[in-house]
């Protein structure tokens, strides 16, 4: 350990940000993170401090700098009810796997407990969405907490922790030796290596005739895709990936199958259905992924690699499995596997595909926009190099069924907790990162206008981040549920009063252009995407269309809805047996 001068908790707070290597925050002052802000304002020369219009907007701009790099996001909020407006953050951050450090402001250290001025419970409230939180109590512990909670975050299974730091420990001054490393063991974050389940795994992909590699975010998380692809390559089976896996591997490589799940490919689903080895590789087996448990892969023997312990064995019993570090992992698989000869299987892929491709909508010059052809128009007109991030709904499904991923870190979005408004925010912590990337939010007109706000952040800092909304004036994947089990019933879900989103864009300085037909939307996609500057594409598209492949609610993956016309034959044969039964 270090010493140092003397000087207050908000500076040590700032030396050992500097210290891990941080270069911005996102945040918002107030009252009990006052000595902190002004030390970031003192200290503007070694860190960058984004002052955001919310704190929701903070945290998810610190998750998209942190989705696109694989570094610490940071951000920062007052005590109260700036703390508890990051809460959603931290669970979409818990639930995805995001590397966070949350600093939140708390009353003096004699006023816990007294229900004083903008006092919440902030370690009670974030204690079930955080990997790990702290309440610090004395400025003796504060560099070593902060150094700890750093660590914490970025190792083994990534995630938020948050540090609760009372205004006086803040203002405080002492002379605290700065710690150089975390007290934290490894053995608690990253778990031994049973080699013997590597040769179990290897002896289960030599006897398989129909195997199948499931990878997901994990991969992305451990920085192994690389591997992943030497793995898939060596031993010649296919690979699907999750929503949050996608990019994990190459989209136009000859073994990607497509995306697996509720809106997977058809292909993807049926190949799950009835591989016989299904080798699950950072990802967790979620209810998306699965469908019906019963009926889940059920010819196939199981593996699971992965880092969480509690993930293994949480939702699906596997076969075998194996915990740490990935790579390490795969490069052990990779010496003891070779090449086999699964031309049969891909046969009866490539039949999958050929009978019901995922592509398969008609957008007529004169008829509604269709969405699937705004995304393809987006992949065309950037040839795949963008990073795309999405709010929730319907967009994001087809963000992910028709823009391909052939890098990791590319494609940004909320899986596990579904949270309106990420994308914008993201979009712009995506954008704080690399400045010259084309950054592109495909957002929906009800999610954007969640964190719409922060649309100044991008003017103020001259930001390049494009939003493209696909705007059907209706919350549509609620929209697309009640047409099909509502008897469309459309509660809540109707948006028949929204800003005019070009006006907006001018309101804040930025451009806006709008389309309502298919060869307006080329015409400014190709404007937009020309420009260097942030702005707005407001999309009128059709509200009637909805995300197919389908796999229903409670239903098996191979028992997946491919058109509209199906949904209907489906929707009146049940209604007809309840009818029947009464």
């Amino acid at each position: 350990m270090a010493k140092t001068k003397l000087k207050t908790g908000a500076q040590m707070v700032v030396d050992i940000l500097v210290d891990e290597g941080v270069e911005i925050l996102w945040g918002l002052t107030g009252g009990a993170v006052l000595p902190i802000f002004d030390a970031l304002y003192q200290n503007s020369d070694r860190i960058r401090l984004v002052d955001t219009r919310h704190e929701q907007g903070a945290i998810h701009m610190a998750e998209g700098y942190a989705k696109a790099t694989g570094r610490v996001g940071v951000c920062i909020a007052t005590s109260g009810p700036g703390a508890t407006n990051i809460v959603t953050g931290l669970t979409d951050a818990y639930m995805d796997s995001v590397p966070l450090v949350a600093i939140t402001g708390q009353v003096p250290s004699h006023l816990i407990g007294t229900d004083a001025f903008q006092e919440a419970d902030v370690v009670g409230i974030t204690r079930s969405c955080t990997k790990h939180n702290f309440l610090v109590k004395s400025i003796q512990e504060l560099p070593q907490i902060m150094r700890d909670a750093f660590f914490i975050a970025r190792t083994g299974r990534p995630g938020p922790v948050l540090v609760d730091i009372p205004k006086d420990i803040a203002a405080a001054s002492a002379e605290v030796p700065y710690p150089k490393h975390s007290t934290v063991p490894l053995s608690k974050l990253v778990p031994t290596i049973d080699f013997s389940q590597v040769e179990k795994i290897a002896d289960l992909i030599k006897h398989a005739k129909r195997p199948l590699i499931y990878a997901g975010g994990g991969v992305i998380n451990a920085g192994a895709s690389d591997a992943l692809y030497k793995f898939a390559r060596k031993t010649n089976i296919p690979v699907t990936l999750t929503l949050m896996g996608l990019g994990a591997y190459p989209a136009n490589d000859r073994q990607f199958i497509d995306m697996l799940g509720m809106h997977g490919s058809y292909r993807a689903n049926m190949a799950l259905t009835y591989c016989d080895l299904l080798i699950a590789i950072g990802s967790r087996f979620d209810d998306r992924v699965t469908g019906k448990l019963s009926e889940f892969s059920p010819s196939s023997k199981k593996v699971h690699i992965d880092i969480d312990p509690t993930s293994i064995g949480k939702n699906v019993h596997v076969d075998a499995h194996v915990l740490g570090d990935m790579n390490t992992i795969l490069a052990a698989l990779i010496k003891q596997v070779g090449s086999q000869d699964y031309d049969e299987w891909y046969d009866q892929i490539d039949g999958w595909q050929k009978k019901h491709p995922l592509i398969a909508y008609d957008q007529k010059p004169t008829a509604p926009v269709l969405p699937q052809f705004v995304v393809d128009e987006i992949f065309r007109l950037t040839k795949g190099d963008a990073i795309i991030t999405t709010e929730v709904g319907q967009h994001q499904m087809w963000a992910a069924q028709y823009y391909k991923f052939n890098k990791p870190r590319r494609w940004i979005t909320s899986g596990g907790l579904g949270t309106m408004g990420f994308g914008f925010p993201a979009a712009i912590g995506a954008a704080f990162a690399f400045p010259d990337a084309t950054v592109i939010d495909i957002a929906g007109d009800g999610s954007f206008q969640m964190t719409m706000q922060e649309l100044a952040i991008v003017k103020q800092h001259n930001l390049n981040v494009k939003t493209i909304i696909l705007n059907n004036k209706f919350l549509g994947m609620v929209k697309q549920w009640q047409d099909l089990f509502f008897d469309k019933r459309y509660a809540s879900t109707s948006i028949p009063v929204q800003p005019d989103f070009v006006k907006l864009a001018e309101c804040y300085g930025l451009k806006g252009y709008r389309a309502d037909t298919a060869k307006d939307t080329t015409t400014v996609l190709e404007q937009a995407l020309r420009s260097k500057e942030g702005c707005i594409v407001d999309i009128m598209v059709d509200p009637e269309e909805h995300v197919y492949p389908m796999v229903p609610a409670g239903a098996a993956n191979k028992d997946m809805v491919l058109s509209k016309e199906q949904d209907r034959e489906r929707v009146m044969a049940e209604m007809k047996a309840k009818g029947a039964k009464k």
